[in-house]
C-alpha cells in the first residue's frame, strides 16, 4: 500500500475543518502497509488553552520516539489535522495484530487524560472513525481505544468505546456524508474566535450579532455604534454576546466562535 494521500479528502467527508499539516503526503516512517484497524488516543498534551498545541509533538515525535506519532490530529474544537501519509510510531507493542503501527491508523485527540471532552470533539471524532472505516472498508468494530490494543496504555480517557462503536456503526450504515457546498466550505475555513482574539475576523461576528438583533443598544452605548463593529477584539462584552446567542440557537454556550456557531452567524 502506498502513501495514503486520499486522508485530506477522507477528512473532509466528515464536513469539520481540516488542515494539511505541510509535508504531510511524504511523512511517515516509510509507507503504510495496510489497514486493518483504527486506533483512537489522546495526546497527554497540556491541559492549558489551544485547540492543537500537541501537533509538534505528533509531527515531529519526543525524545527517545521519532515522529509522526499519528495519521490524524483532533483539536478541541473538531478541526483535524492531517499529519501523515505514510506509517506512524503509534500503537507498540500491539496486543491484536489488526492494530499494530503497520496495520493500523493512529488519531491523536487534544485532551490531557483528565479533562472533559467537548461535544463537538467527540462528534468529530466519531465521524472521522466512521469515513475512515467507509473509506478502508472497516466494520465499526476495527475502531479500537488504545488501552484496548495495548495493555499499558490508558488512552482515551473516559470514552465509553462501546458506545463510541454504536455511533461509528450507525454512521457507517447510513448514506455516505454529502459534499460540502461551496458555502460549507467557506465556513469550514473560518479560524475559531476566542475570548481574547484581536484579529479581524472579530469583526465579522460583531456585524453577524448585530445583523441577527443580537446586540443591544447598551452594547455599544459608551463608544457609539461606528467603533463597536469595527473593533477587532474579542472581549469580554463580546464573548457575553456571543455565549447569549449561542443560548438562543441551542448551542452549546461557551463563547467561542466555532464550527457550531458560525453556520448560524452566517445562516449557512
Amino acid at each position: 500500500m502506498p502513501y495514503l494521500t486520499q486522508l485530506a479528502d477522507v477528512a473532509r467527508r466528515t464536513g469539520f475543518p481540516v488542515t494539511e499539516v505541510a509535508g504531510w503526503q511524504t511523512r511517515g516512517h516509510g509507507p503504510q502497509p495496510q489497514v486493518q484497524g483504527i486506533v483512537c488516543h489522546h495526546t497527554a498534551g497540556p491541559a492549558g488553552g489551544g485547540d492543537y498545541p500537541s501537533l509538534a509533538v505528533v509531527r515531529d515525535g519526543r525524545p527517545g520516539l521519532d515522529g509522526p506519532l499519528s495519521q490524524f490530529g483532533l483539536g478541541r474544537s473538531g478541526h483535524i489535522y492531517v499529519i501523515a501519509a505514510g506509517r506512524c510510531w503509534h500503537n507498540a507493542p500491539s496486543t491484536s495484530t489488526m492494530h499494530t503501527n503497520s496495520a493500523s491508523l493512529g488519531i491523536e485527540a487534544e485532551n490531557d487524560g483528565t479533562q472533559p471532552w467537548p461535544d463537538v470533539q467527540k462528534d468529530a471524532y466519531i465521524r472521522l472513525c466512521a469515513e475512515l472505516c467507509r473509506e478502508f472498508g472497516l466494520p465499526a468494530s476495527r475502531v479500537k481505544a488504545h488501552r484496548e490494543v495495548n495493555t499499558s496504555k490508558p488512552d482515551p480517557h473516559s470514552i465509553d468505546m462501546n458506545d463510541f462503536r454504536a455511533a461509528v456503526a450507525a454512521l457507517i450504515q447510513g448514506a455516505p456524508a454529502p459534499e460540502p457546498s461551496w458555502t460549507e466550505e467557506i465556513v469550514n475555513q473560518l479560524p475559531m474566535i476566542r475570548p481574547g482574539d484581536d484579529n479581524f475576523d472579530v469583526k465579522t461576528v460583531r456585524g453577524c450579532l448585530f445583523a441577527r438583533g443580537r446586540v443591544p443598544a447598551s452594547a455599544y452605548a459608551q463608544v457609539g455604534l461606528e467603533d463597536w463593529l469595527k473593533s477587532t477584539r474579542c472581549d469580554p462584552g463580546l464573548v457575553e454576546l456571543v455565549r447569549g446567542f449561542q443560548q438562543a440557537e441551542g448551542i452549546g454556550a461557551d463563547g467561542v466562535v466555532g464550527p457550531k456557531t458560525w453556520p448560524s452567524l452566517l445562516r449557512v
